[in-house]
């Protein structure tokens, strides 16, 4: 009896990714109700949520609350060496962007920040919250800090479009220097709120601490990706490869 339980997860996981996989499920395809895919694999809900969410962890399905569950369309490319945009960026693969302005304000700076922009204590910092899409599903959320000094008046601009190009047109701002940190994590009430999706659900956190062309801390952006949507792909260029080597070497 302890068995039936893991071999039930096995074959429903198995049934689904070959439907996936030929073609039967197509992306952002909705599966039948968790009802009906008890019925049709004769299981228990428990065993069927079970198998769900390894299909889910495997980046294969996902879930919006109050919807159900979903076939995963193709990853986009992340390449954290190419100079782009959101926008940019997915229109590139041919998909097609959307972004939405959740807020937009002067706050306080937490300490974090602080020390991340360089700003003294008790400090403000312009917070800019979006959501951002892909052909039509969320797969993004993202907190934009900026220092203030730099972007006088930013806040009266339309902000769904590229802050990438709001910087260059109307302040001569251009990236410089940019730093990525990047760590699988759990969304956190507000960006799973976001996203339509369970609070701890995966997700990839991607920061970006920001300089200009004058290497001035400009802004720190911190996304949260479905951990689905993205698929990070870096191609180190041929001086950068010589230079690992030579320290590979020294080591």
């Amino acid at each position: 009896m302890r068995d039936e339980a893991p071999r039930a997860v096995t074959a429903i996981c198995r049934s689904l990714q070959e439907q996936i996989a030929h073609g039967l499920l197509q992306p952002s395809g909705q599966l039948p109700s968790e009802r009906k895919l008890s019925e049709l694999f004769d299981t228990t809900r428990i065993t069927l949520r079970e198998a769900l969410g390894q299909l889910e962890s495997q980046g294969l399905i996902y879930r919006e609350d109050r919807r159900g569950w979903f076939v995963s369309p193709p990853r986009i490319a992340y390449n954290p060496l190419v100079r782009s945009h959101f926008h940019a960026m997915v229109q590139e693969q041919g998909r097609t962007p959307a972004t939405e302005v959740l807020s937009a304000r002067l706050v306080p700076a937490a300490a974090d920040m602080c020390a991340r922009l360089g700003l003294p204590a008790l400090s403000g910092v312009i917070q800019i919250r979006r959501a951002r899409r892909i052909d039509g599903r969320l797969v993004l959320y993202v907190e934009h800090y900026l220092n203030p000094s730099y972007f006088p008046g930013i806040l009266d601009y339309d902000l769904t479009r590229s802050l990438t190009e709001l910087y260059a047109s109307e302040y001569d701002i251009h990236y410089g220097r940019v730093r990525f940190d990047m760590v699988p994590t759990a969304l956190h009430p507000e960006a799973a709120s976001t996203l339509r999706t369970a609070p701890g659900s995966p997700a990839l956190r991607i920061t970006r601490l920001n300089r200009d062309q004058q290497d001035r801390l400009i802004d720190c952006d911190v996304e949260y990706w479905r951990h689905d949507a993205i698929h990070v792909c870096v191609e180190v260029p041929e001086q950068c490869a010589r230079g690992l080597r030579r320290t590979v070497k020294r080591v």
